[in-house]
């Protein structure tokens, strides 16, 4: 995965043109609206609660902060089970804890840390939530819609982020912050009634779910043998550092900077939402045009910029312009480095693949938000922003080193292979088996397919392979098998049905060093006990079987 010198192809049908995106869309809104008209409830009844300036930035850290504890878990829950009802469990959960937040309220129970308790667990509904809803929009819309569905997505938190505040300081000035926390549990409704009508069309796997462990090392294990993947995850772990710093100070901003309360507080985040939404329609312009390495350092410019015009302004209409800036910054990066994950990812894992992408980014700007509230208590929210501007150009640079990758173009549908029939009885618990494929390489080739074996042996691993070995035959020289474990059938199965049209280039260019007169010939054999007679039958992992012999295809 190279970076692009031009960029991918761009579709102009709009992804709200589908009716169930569109109903999705709008109920999520809805819900956005919502989420931000508590986040501003929660950040003003902490100042309310005389709270010390790293816990005021506390209330957005404890919202991503369940999402780098608990996201990988919900992605393997999501590629496993119905994303629907994922969805669902996640909305009702976050209704009832935005409910029981509002009563605790008006009764007058909360305390600066019981506060927190509430914001991280209605986090956690979110952690829950994210990879089930960033996996279906590939399944509501198709592939040339994915980049639009995403920005749209972006659009639709950053409308409410834009009027959602303002509306925030409105109800927190004029009925306080349990009225702001009950209209958010209000918001959940919409969503789960579109939820409960949509029943989308689930296809029937030929294999049972993976287990939840084995599910998770899998996603693990898939980003860290994706070069393209981990350029990504890196990239967006050092944006989300300094991004996090403006939308965690901006109560600090309108109290201390500019003098100001809740209805100053509400305009800031309007600010920063308008420019969001600026940012969100030129996205796809930007993107026909560039690629994604340069549309990011295009958003980390102009956060950079944002960043130090709140930072150092005391006027409130210079500081909202400053604002609009970070904001616009803020959603084309994210939203551009959003799409690139899910395109790099095929659908086996991509809820996995985001939940880590989102761990990732969300746990870096936890730890920012963390960092600019310690230097905001210890020194002044103008330095804090200061440092914050400064780790922005550190990514800004760090894309002239490690830059992002094109993947847009990937062809990560699966190849559609069936499983061969085999001679012995074997149930899909039974193994471990092992495979091995015998190549014949002439000499001057060598090179050549060991490069192209280098990069076969890190597909094998990345979809599940253990063992893998390389082997040339002491005797005959041409010779060369390729020999890797895998736990069960059940395993090797998955394993071969991960293998996408993007990994045919390897296995053509490996075929085609291949000299013999047929295909090379693959043998797939599970290891035996050699427990009593060997005539007898054998209980392999609780599968009584028949006398081992090969099991061999070509392929």
């Amino acid at each position: 995965m190279a970076d692009a010198s031009s960029p991918a192809p761009i579709t102009t049908t709009s992804p709200l043109s589908i009716p169930i995106f569109r109903a999705v869309w709008i109920a999520s809104l809805i819900s956005n609206f919502g989420g931000l008209i508590q986040s501003v409830g929660a950040s003003w009844m902490m100042i309310s609660l005389h709270a010390s300036p790293q816990q005021v930035a506390l209330v957005q850290a404890s919202t991503t902060l369940p999402i780098m504890f608990f996201a990988l878990v919900a992605g393997a829950i999501a590629d496993n089970l119905d994303r629907r009802h994922v969805m669902l469990a996640a909305q009702i959960f976050m209704l009832l804890v935005s409910a029981v937040l509002a009563l605790f309220a008006w009764m007058g129970w909360l305390t600066p840390w019981l506060l927190l308790m509430f914001t991280f667990l209605v986090g956690c509904g979110t952690a829950l939530n994210g990879p089930a809803w960033q996996a279906s929009v590939g399944d509501l819309v198709p592939k040339p819609m994915l980049s639009g569905a995403v920005t749209f997505n972006s659009m639709g938190f950053n409308i409410a982020r834009s009027l959602g505040p303002a509306i925030g300081g409105v109800i927190v000035a004029a009925a306080g912050a349990a009225t702001a926390f009950f209209a958010n549990a209000v918001s959940y409704l919409a969503l789960i009634a579109v939820l409960l009508r949509w029943h989308p069309h689930r296809p029937e796997s030929k294999l049972p779910s993976e287990a939840l462990g084995s599910a998770m090392m899998s996603g693990i294990r898939y980003v860290a043998m994706s070069p393209g993947v981990r350029v990504i995850l890196f990239r967006s772990l050092v944006f989300g550092l300094g991004a996090s710093a403006v939308p965690a100070l901006t109560a600090l901003v309108a109290r201390d900077l500019v003098s100001g309360g809740p209805l100053t507080f509400g305009l800031l985040l309007g600010g920063f939402g308008f420019g969001a939404i600026g940012g969100a329609l030129s996205s796809i312009r930007l993107r026909a045009r560039f690629t994604s390495e340069i549309v990011v350092r295009i958003a980390a410019i102009a956060l950079i910029s944002g960043t130090l015009v709140v930072a150092f302004s005391r006027l409130l209409p210079v500081t909202v312009i400053g604002m609009m800036m970070a904001g616009g910054g803020w959603v084309l990066a994210m939203s551009t480095l959003n799409v690139s994950v899910q395109m790099a990812t095929p659908r086996w894992v991509v809820a996995r693949t985001v939940s880590i992408y989102q761990m990732t980014v969300f746990g870096a700007m936890a730890i920012g938000s963390w960092l600019v509230g310690v230097i905001a208590e210890t020194h002044t929210t103008s330095i804090a922003l200061v440092t914050a501007a400064a780790s922005l150009v550190v990514s800004f640079l760090l894309g002239f080193v490690l830059p992002l990758p094109k993947v847009e173009s990937i062809d990560l549908d699966p190849r559609g292979w069936e499983a061969p029939e085999t001679a012995l009885h074997i149930e899909p618990r039974s193994g471990p088996i092992v495979v091995t494929i015998e190549y014949r390489i002439a000499e001057g080739d060598i090179d050549r397919f060991v490069a192209a074996m280098n990069e076969r042996r890190r597909i094998r691993r990345r979809d599940g392979a253990r063992h893998w070995t390389l082997l040339r035959d002491l005797m005959d020289t041409e010779l060369w098998i390729e020999r890797y474990h895998v736990a069960t059938w059940l395993d090797y199965v998955r394993h071969n049905q991960r293998r996408t049209h993007a990994d045919a280039d390897n296995s053509r260019e490996i075929f085609g060093l291949h000299r013999g007169d047929k295909s090379p010939k693959v043998s797939r054999r599970i290891e035996w006990q050699t427990r009593g007679t060997v005539a007898a039958k054998t209980d392999i992992d609780g599968v009584v079987a028949e006398p081992l012999t090969d099991v061999s295809a070509s392929t």
